[in-house]
């Protein structure tokens, strides 16, 4: 116990009570949560079949940039974009680019080189949809980032028709993925980073709400 101003002593006792339950609740709060969100990491490529207007390729690894490019070459959308890519380099400095293949990057791939996070990814490919008329595309990124990015384009693009198509790099074990202490730290960070994008678009959609509350009162 401590004493109070008048020399009374004030229990602590429901006082650490009362934090260790809040702290556990939270605790379980977060674990049921991350294991939700692994629960949602595609572990397969639900619709590879359905054209898009285009494709949107994340950057991040040459696996992701391949498979742009074969469904591009399946006639599966009219252009790619890749997004993210730093300033001054080539897309061709990406991957070994086959000569049959430079004719197809030269017509119909663009990079995108604004973004430089997931959320600018989105806002970079819904301008670049708007420049172009298109109202569909098919998103290409690793299994364990597609829920964030589904999130931020699903924000960037409400009217347009969104396609996941995830890779899978062979050093994310997904399967049992608690087992392995790389892919566990993977997912708890990636966890992390989708609980603060959610946290932001929720913030924003509230402030955007009560703004136009407001403007509709003042009108």
């Amino acid at each position: 116990m401590t004493r109070g101003r008048f020399g009374k002593r004030r229990p602590r006792g429901p006082v650490i009570l009362l934090a260790v339950f809040c702290g556990l609740l939270a605790a379980t709060a977060y674990g049921a949560g991350l294991l939700r969100f692994a629960a949602a990491i595609p572990m397969a490529v639900a619709d590879p079949d359905t054209p898009t207007d285009a494709i949107v390729v994340l950057t991040g690894g040459a696996e992701r940039l391949s498979t742009g490019l074969r469904l591009l070459a399946d006639q599966k959308a009219r252009m790619v974009l890749v997004s993210g890519v730093y300033e001054h380099t080539d897309i061709r400095q990406l991957l070994h680019v086959p000569p049959t293949v430079r004719e197809m990057l030269d017509c119909c791939v663009e990079a995108g080189r604004d973004a430089r996070n997931t959320a600018g990814n989105a806002e970079e490919t819904a301008a670049w949809m708007r420049r172009h008329d298109f109202h569909s595309l098919r998103l290409v990124t690793a299994s364990y980032h597609m829920p964030r990015s589904m999130m931020e384009f699903r924000h960037a693009l409400p009217a347009a028709t969104l396609i996941p198509h995830p890779v899978f790099p062979d050093h994310v074990k997904h399967e049992d993925w608690w087992k392995w202490p790389g892919t566990t730290a993977l997912i708890v960070g990636e966890f992390n980073k989708f609980l603060l994008a959610w946290t932001r678009l929720a913030v924003d959609r509230t402030l955007s709400g009560l703004l136009g509350a407001d403007g509709e009162h003042g009108g």
